[in-house]
C-alpha cells in the first residue's frame, strides 16, 4: 500500500510547484521531501518526476496520482469532519486567513462571538490577500478565508473550495470633512492629490479604472495597503481616495462621503475547502462572521 504522507507531498508538488515551496510549506527540508518522493518512486514503481534544469517536475504518471492524492486528502477530511460532527463539544483548531481591512472591522468581533459560544474552540487568524489566501485554503495551509472581489475581476477558480457571500460593500469617493476643498462628485476630484492602494492590486486597477471613466488620471501621491492610513491621510485633509463601508464597522464615517455612479460594491465573501467545510469549527467561525456583519446593517 502507497504512503499517504509520501503521497501528499506528491500532491503538494503538483500545488506548489517546487521542492524548496514544499519544503517551507510543511517545515521540511528539501532533501527530505526529495528523498521521500525517490521512496515514492520506488514503491509506485513508476517515474513521477524527472529534472528539467535545477527544477524538478512531475511526469503524466506522477500527475495523475497527484491529482488522485488530492481526492484522498479530501476523503481524509471528510471522514475527519464527520467525526468531529459526532463530539458534544465543538473543539480543534480553525486557521483563518483574511485582508486587511476585513481583519480589522469583522474579526475581533466575531472572536468574541466564537470564545463566548464555543470556549473549546482556537482560531488562529493571519492576514493575507485574498489570491494568496484562497490559493493557501486550496492547499489546506489554512481552513478559512474571507477574501473579496472589486467590480469587473475575477478569481481564480477553484472547484476545490466553496463560496459563502458575506455582504455587499459599497465603495464611495471619500473626501477630507474640512478644508478648502468642495468634493460633491467624482469630476471634482480630478485636481486632487490622491491615495491608492498599490500598483497590481484589484482595488487599484478598479479606481484606475472609474477615474479614467470620467475623463482623468488620478494624481496619486500616496500609495499603501493600508485602508486605515487611507482614512486618516483623508481625514487629515492630505488626499482623497475611494473607500468602502467596511472600514467603518457600521459606525459613522468620519470624512466626506460622496455616492459614485451606479453605486459600485465589491463582495466580501468566505471560502473553505468543500471537504472540510462541514467541520463544526468551520460552521462555528462562520456562524460568528455572519452575526457580525449582520451586526452592520441592522
Amino acid at each position: 500500500m502507497l504512503d499517504m504522507r509520501r503521497l501528499r507531498l506528491l500532491h503538494e508538488l503538483h500545488l506548489r510547484g517546487t521542492l524548496a515551496a514544499v519544503a517551507d510549506a510543511l517545515r521540511y527540508s528539501p532533501s527530505s521531501v526529495s528523498q521521500q518522493l525517490a521512496l515514492l518512486e520506488r514503491e509506485t514503481g513508476v517515474e513521477l518526476l524527472q529534472k528539467s534544469g535545477r527544477r524538478v517536475l512531475l511526469t503524466p504518471q506522477g500527475e495523475l496520482l497527484a491529482r488522485r492524492a488530492g481526492r484522498l486528502l479530501d476523503e481524509l477530511e471528510l471522514a475527519e469532519s464527520e467525526l468531529a460532527a459526532s463530539l458534544d463539544e465543538v473543539t480543534g483548531t480553525v486557521r483563518l486567513a483574511v485582508f486587511q481591512s476585513a481583519a480589522h472591522a469583522v474579526v475581533p468581533s466575531a472572536l468574541a462571538r466564537v470564545a463566548q459560544d464555543f470556549p473549546e474552540l482556537r482560531v488562529e487568524v493571519v492576514e493575507r490577500e485574498p489570491d494568496i489566501g484562497l490559493f493557501e485554503v486550496s492547499a489546506r495551509d489554512f481552513d478559512l478565508v474571507i477574501a473579496e472581489q472589486y467590480p469587473g475581476h475575477t478569481r481564480v477558480l477553484r472547484p476545490e473550495l466553496d463560496r459563502e457571500h458575506l455582504l455587499t460593500d459599497v465603495i464611495r469617493l471619500a473626501a477630507p470633512p474640512t478644508g478648502p476643498w468642495r468634493v460633491g462628485s467624482l469630476a471634482d476630484a480630478v485636481s486632487l492629490p490622491w491615495v491608492l492602494e498599490p500598483r497590481g492590486t484589484a482595488s487599484r486597477t478598479w479606481a484606475l479604472q472609474t477615474c479614467r471613466a470620467v475623463g482623468f488620471e488620478p494624481d496619486v501621491r500616496f500609495e499603501t495597503a493600508d485602508l486605515v492610513a487611507h482614512m486618516r491621510l483623508i481625514r487629515s485633509g492630505a488626499a482623497v481616495g475611494f473607500l468602502p463601508d467596511l472600514v467603518w464597522a457600521g459606525g459613522p464615517a468620519d470624512v466626506a462621503l460622496v455616492e459614485l455612479d451606479g453605486s459600485p460594491h465589491r463582495e466580501v465573501f468566505s471560502s473553505a475547502r468543500r471537504s472540510s467545510a462541514a467541520r463544526p469549527g468551520v460552521l462555528a467561525v462562520r456562524g460568528a462572521l455572519r452575526d457580525t456583519v449582520a451586526g452592520f446593517t441592522a
